[in-house]
């Protein structure tokens, strides 16, 4: 587990040092996510260790959000100085988001109208 463990972080690694490096307007845990799909796309699996570690992950994730509410706390009167502009910024890009997931939903329903799951 741990070894899956250090690939899972050195893989979010990889990603913050390509978007340092290159200056891309990506965040590191997300190129890193790309690298270790990629990974088990090259293997055309999950491993069986890999799975578990994630799992494990993901039955603690609520303690990730742990340093997400104390940088809130710390940042309270900022906060309570710009919410409008943060309240409409996140009404927006909700809405952006949904609109964006709908048509791509429709876009891929309809290049896949036509394609049957025979097998």
């Amino acid at each position: 587990m741990l070894a899956w463990f250090t690939l899972i972080l050195c893989c979010q690694l990889a990603g913050e040092v390509a978007t340092g490096l290159l200056a891309l307007p990506v965040p590191g845990p997300v190129l890193g996510m790309v690298l270790l799909f990629l990974f088990m796309a090259m293997k055309r699996e999950i491993p069986e260790g890999l799975a578990q570690t994630g799992d494990a992950l993901l039955s603690n994730l609520s303690l990730l959000f742990v340093p997400a509410g104390v940088g809130i706390m710390a940042h309270a009167t900022l906060l309570a100085q710009d919410w409008q502009a943060l309240s409409v910024a996140v009404v927006v890009s909700t809405v952006l988001t949904i609109a964006v997931t709908a048509l791509v939903m429709v876009w891929i329903k309809r290049l896949t109208a036509g394609v049957t799951n025979d097998a």
